[in-house]
């Protein structure tokens, strides 16, 4: 398992901190963002849960567990009242459980309609990993829908991933204005942790545009770091294998790995700044 030295020390969230990787649009490396951005985060010695919501299961196959061994799934904690921590299984990665998902999510948006505290059913199942884990990672749905929707009011904060590609600001743009919906009805602390470029071909003048306008849209918000087309982090899911394990020195895993440096300093320096209003 591959590790990295140099994160930021000493700085305090409330344990777990809760990441949702969303972007309502199908494509731009979300589950890759997910998976890998959870491995990095365990190379710098964080614990991780990953909470696979995606019907496809993407982000179980990727780590190398078949579904027909899987006993307690996301759905289960949605709906049956199974534990969050009952469900977690071991990955091959070291500090990495994963909630994989199961083919009944496929029917939860049809059941999520009328039952009770619909919304909020993930929120409540949270509260038994409280210091079991440094980080929950939501790999949510390609979709606004009541998955995603309890994903964003469980969480803390939202990692976007967002293709270099032409209609680029106009998803970010719908995406943004369901966040502040979410923020004015149901979870007013929801932030942005960051928006990360993916699939960056630094030959292609379309994705040197595409950030441009990105970073001019959204400031400092967009990560430094911007993920490029590999054809490593591609393959690495086939093998059941997040691409940090599967080639390390790849330049989509190094990329990762440099996100996830980017992403514990940006949450020390928000932490520091909480701490000097409180």
């Amino acid at each position: 398992m591959p590790s990295f030295a140099g994160q930021p020390a000493g700085y305090s969230f409330a344990s777990p901190r809760i990441l949702a990787v969303a972007n309502q649009k199908g494509g731009v490396g979300k589950t890759t963002t997910a998976v890998n951005l959870a491995t990095a985060l365990c190379a710098a010695k964080k614990r991780v849960l990953l909470v696979d919501l995606d019907p496809q299961g993407n982000a179980t196959t990727g780590l190398g567990v078949q579904r027909a061994v899987i006993r307690d799934s996301s759905y289960d904690v949605i709906f049956n009242g199974v534990r969050m921590k009952d469900a977690a299984i071991a990955t091959k990665v070291p500090l990495l459980s994963l909630v994989p998902s199961s083919i009944h999510l496929s029917g939860a948006e049809i059941e999520l309609v009328n039952a009770d505290e619909r919304e909020y059913r993930l929120k409540n199942a949270m509260g038994d990993v409280s210091g079991d884990y440094d980080y929950v990672i939501f790999d949510c749905p390609p979709s606004l829908n009541l998955l995603t929707l309890n994903a964003l009011i469980a969480a803390h904060s939202i990692v976007v991933p967002l293709q270099c590609e032409f209609y680029a600001l106009e998803g970010l743009s719908h995406l943004l204005k369901t966040i502040e919906r979410v923020r004015k009805r149901f979870n007013p602390e929801l932030d942005i942790q960051g928006v990360v470029l993916t699939m960056y071909d630094k030959r292609n003048r379309l994705s040197a545009l595409v950030e441009e306008d990105v970073r001019q849209f959204m400031g400092d918000v967009v990560y430094k770091t911007v993920i490029p087309r590999n054809v490593r982090l591609s393959e690495a899911p086939s093998y059941g294998l997040p691409a940090i394990v599967y080639d390390m020195n790849c330049a989509g895993a190094q990329a990762y790995i440099q996100l996830a440096r980017e992403m514990i300093k940006r949450e020390k320096l928000i932490a520091g700044r909480q701490a000097m209003v409180a």
